[in-house]
This record gives C-alpha cells, sequence and structure tokens, in this order.
C-alpha cells in the first residue's frame, strides 16, 4: 500500500528528533490513546468496516478528497467518460457523490474500489484472522497538537505473507484524536500573515 523505505527514513527522523530531546518532538508511551486508535483504525480497513474507519478520519481530509474527485468526473473530455467514472461508485449522476457526507463519500469510495478488485471472501477472512499489529514507536509535535505512529503491520492471504510499514498522524480535534490521511503526502501550507495582508488588498 505504501513504499516502506521513505517511511522507515521518516520514522528514524522523528525518533533522532526525539531521543535527543527536542523541544518540537517527543517520544510517548504506547499506552497514549493513539497506539489503541491506530489499532482500531487497520482492523476496520481490513475487515472492510468503512463506517468505523470514517470517523476515525480527519473530516476536512475527507471533503478535500470528495471535491476532488468530483472536480475529476466533472472535466471528463466524453460523457461517456463521466458515466463510466460515475458508474464506478455506482451511481449515474454527480449529483448522487455531490449530497453525501463526505464520511459517506468515503465509505462509496472505498466499498466501489474493493467491488472492482473482487477478492474472494475467504481471503478477506484469512486476512482478518492472521493480521497484526505492532506498533514500533509513537512520537508527538505538541505544539501542533500532532501525534505520528509507526506500525508494522503482518497477514496471511492464502497463498502469502503479507508485511507492510506505515506512517499514521493524527491531530487533535477538539477532544478527540483523528487521523490525518494526507499529511506524509501533501505538504501543509499556511499563509503568512504578510500574505494575508496582501491578498486582503487586492
Amino acid at each position: 500500500m505504501y513504499s516502506a523505505l521513505p517511511l522507515f527514513r521518516l520514522s528514524v527522523a522523528l525518533s533522532f528528533l526525539a531521543l535527543a530531546g527536542s523541544s518540537f518532538a517527543t517520544q510517548l508511551s504506547l499506552d497514549h490513546p493513539c497506539a489503541g486508535l491506530v489499532k482500531k483504525y487497520l482492523e476496520s480497513v481490513v475487515a472492510q468496516d468503512w463506517k468505523t474507519a470514517s470517523v476515525m478520519l480527519l473530516p476536512s481530509s475527507l471533503e478535500r478528497k470528495q471535491k476532488e474527485t468530483i472536480a475529476i468526473i466533472k472535466t471528463a473530455p466524453t460523457m461517456t467518460e463521466e458515466a463510466q467514472m460515475l458508474e464506478r461508485f455506482g451511481v449515474k449522476e454527480i449529483r448522487d457523490l455531490e449530497v453525501l457526507t463526505p464520511q459517506e463519500f468515503y465509505i462509496t469510495d472505498r466499498e466501489a474500489w474493493h467491488k472492482r478488485v473482487n477478492a474472494a471472501p475467504e481471503v478477506t477472512s484469512k486476512k482478518k484472522d492472521t493480521l497484526k499489529i505492532d506498533v514500533l514507536g509513537l512520537v508527538e509535535e505538541k505544539d501542533k497538537q500532532y501525534v505520528h505512529a509507526t506500525v508494522r503491520t503482518s497477514q496471511e492471504t492464502l497463498t502469502d505473507r503479507i508485511e507492510e510499514l506505515f506512517l499514521i498522524s493524527f491531530v487533535k480535534e477538539g477532544d478527540k484524536w483523528v487521523i490525518w490521511p494526507e499529511m506524509k503526502d501533501r505538504p501543509i501550507i499556511t499563509p503568512l500573515d504578510g500574505a494575508k495582508t496582501d491578498a486582503a488588498k487586492k
């Protein structure tokens, strides 16, 4: 699902900051709530329990994905291609996707993707039964209210054992920790005060 090498390098870098006593990053004990949450999330993904997974993800991230997907469909070169894209989601009109909440869109998207993959039920069952999740470490950026979890997973299909290394980032929303799935894939861009002032003048 993800390339292990970049995740490993980032994990090592975060661990170094924590062990060096940086004021920006702190090593957390594995009894922190995010350790349990990351296990629950990965268990939900393997079980294809998208409803449970959806409420564990940052709503603004899900909303952005929904808007981007709808924009791509709207710019399809032909009506035939637009219809084909919509068919992947099991709908006939763009409006059917626009009226969904971000969580509902996520569920629809994941269900549609796995329907196309068409994995045999016994494979999914085997993955669930053999899933092992080891949280290797948690690092907190306290000033930003981020927690980054490095996680090793192992699961089996009917023919193979699959091992993966993940970096999963949490952000505090009110009194709740939620997963920010895009944090490692997208730059976080915050306008500077001067930029805001200049934009306001235009």
